[in-house]
């Protein structure tokens, strides 16, 4: 799209009305009564920009991808931020709070992370600099608590379309979906708008559980397909390979029969004891199996190995025997199914009842299929295909992200012009109003401001764009009342006509949450860490210091990073 340029002296003015450092007010010096530094907000800041330094090259739909190595040594590609977070270890206290913060964005919302986590940054960074500036940590918390009410009043005003109750939803989730995959997002948003629409209750309601995200390995992304019920990633052992009326299903997290696969068909009898403990263990594995045949129990799932002889038993009973190949997938079934997973082979209370198991065959791979008989079947299940496991495991989670901004959605459909074009607007309403005000209100207005046109430079940045003059064209049109203007690929785009939105709940959820976090953040001033000793050493002289040890040290740190 072309863009007109704007007068080179509206961009100055403009530049200039976002950035603090020059609006700090000669008046606002240094009392002598607080803290000569505020220390504990400057190692706030520094572990808050460790922090988003990691995030900043994955935020938006331009962003990178990262080599994690997890704990357990598994490396996996991903530029999700929140699979990010989850892996990293952190010590910093302040770190852990952002941290812990953008985590519950992700569960909540399902989007947002990255945006959590750098605004948060980039509001510590402009705290820091107000309190260097003379303002009290009660006077700063007071007045970005103005200024965060100021913006969660002026965001719906912001909002310019809204997802009908009759309208496909593609349109509103391909820039949620575009963020979180590499490639074919057009078909995953389109598989995923089909799979909500259709699960979406007569009342207009929305349960994301009901949709299940199945992985299977091989073919291209496009092959991928929705198909009724829960599927699983699994195989069938014996010559029952289906049950297509009245399945009741038991779940086990243990080997189907004797630990060792071989052991009944090797075993070596050489003695008497031998020979009853052999006697003993097949009695046994009969009698399991015998009782689940008495509960009327003709689908067992199993997670972990699967011996052949009580496979045969099973078969002779009419037991459709599966091996689950993911732990995830067995737990997600027992939720769906409302029977437990057991760590025995013991028939279960309350069984797990569908209308039909089968193996269904799908390309050159197949999954097993769990069926309820309803015209409206409760569950749908999202079979992704691809040539690896990271893709597969990228896709995946850009399926959850998109189901969640559906949930979003039901419950509030209003949609914001995304590519930071909201944040910039909102960015000069604050400069304008906070231009009115005197003392701290006024800065703290600025200072929010600066924190909120920082994220629409990082989108220039990671899209490979010159974020000064981006950003300063960008103002200039949003100066002039064209807040549609936002951040594409090869400059500066009208989200309107490209269709990128961003969910007012999901935009208003996070900023809320980023201001709560500042402002109790702003008001701390020390660290302190308390551990308990290694052990009690004896006191052998009462009155002895010396020989004293507390349960309970407690350490402050000047110099906590």
């Amino acid at each position: 799209m072309a863009v007109s340029p704007t007068s080179r002296a509206t961009q100055t003015k403009v530049q200039s009305d976002l950035e603090l450092p020059q609006l700090l007010k000669s008046g606002l010096e240094k009392n002598s009564e607080s803290q000569a530094e505020p220390s504990y907000i400057l190692r706030a800041t520094a572990a808050a920009q460790t922090l988003a330094s990691i995030i900043r090259s994955c935020y938006g739909p331009f962003g990178r991808q990262k080599f994690l190595v997890t704990a357990k040594g598994e490396t996996v590609c991903t530029g999700h931020a929140a699979a990010i977070l989850r892996a990293l270890e952190l010590e910093h206290p302040a770190a852990q709070f952002v941290q812990e913060l953008a985590q519950t964005q992700a569960e909540n919302t399902g989007d947002g992370t990255a945006f959590v986590v750098l605004l948060t940054e980039a509001l510590l960074e402009q705290a820091h600099y107000l309190l260097c500036a003379g303002l009290t940590p009660s006077q700063l918390r007071e007045a970005f608590a103005t200024a965060a009410a100021e913006v969660l009043t002026a965001l719906p005003s912001l909002a310019v379309r809204s997802l009908g109750p009759l309208e496909d939803p593609t349109w509103a989730l391909y820039s949620v979906m575009s963020t979180h995959t590499l490639s074919n997002a057009a078909y995953l948003t389109k598989l995923v708008g089909q799979a909500c629409w259709v699960c979406r209750e007569p009342n207009g309601s929305f349960k994301p559980e009901s949709i299940v995200v199945c992985i299977l390995q091989g073919g291209m992304l496009t092959d991928s397909r929705i198909f009724p019920g829960v599927a699983i990633a699994g195989k069938p052992c014996g010559r029952k390979t289906e049950v297509l009326n009245d399945a009741r299903v038991a779940l086990f997290n243990c080997p189907f029969g004797p630990i060792s696969p071989l052991s009944l068909a090797t075993a070596r009898l050489s003695d008497a004891e031998e020979l009853l403990r052999f006697w003993k263990q097949t009695e046994q594995l009969e009698k399991e199996v015998d009782q689940l045949a008495i509960m009327n129990i003709n689908v067992a799932v199993v997670l972990g190995e699967v011996n052949e002889k009580s496979v045969d038993q099973a078969d002779y009973h009419g037991i459709m025997v599966i091996q689950a190949t993911s732990r995830k997938e067995i737990v997600y079934l027992s939720e769906k199914l409302g029977t437990p997973l057991l760590s025995r082979l013991l028939p279960p209370v309350v069984p797990g009842k569908c209308h039909k198991v089968y193996r269904k065959e799908f390309g050159d791979g197949a999954v097993i299929l769990f069926e309820w008989e309803q015209e409206i079947t409760p569950f749908l299940s999202v079979v992704l295909r691809g040539p690896t496991i990271q893709g597969l495991r990228g896709a995946e989670q850009a399926v959850y992200y998109g189901i969640d901004a559906f949930s979003q959605l039901c419950q509030d459909p209003r949609l914001l012009p995304g590519a930071g074009a909201t944040e910039m607007a909102l960015a000069k309403m604050l400069v304008e109003k906070g231009s009115r005000l005197a003392g701290p209100n006024s800065l703290a207005f600025q200072a929010f401001a600066q924190a909120l046109s920082s994220l629409p430079k990082i989108l220039a940045e990671n899209a490979g764009l010159a974020a000064q003059s981006v950003m300063a064209e960008m103002s200039g049109f949003h100066q002039a009342g064209n807040f549609f203007i936002g951040v594409g690929t090869d400059g500066l785009i009208n989200v309107i006509h490209e269709g990128i939105w961003d969910i007012l709940r999901a935009k208003a959820q996070g900023l809320q949450a980023v201001a709560d976090l500042v402002q109790q953040l702003v008001t701390v001033d020390q660290i302190i860490v308390a551990r308990k000793t290694p052990g009690y050493r004896q006191i052998t002289n009462p009155t002895s210091n010396a020989n004293v040890s507390s349960p309970l040290r407690a350490k402050v740190f000047g110099k906590y990073v």
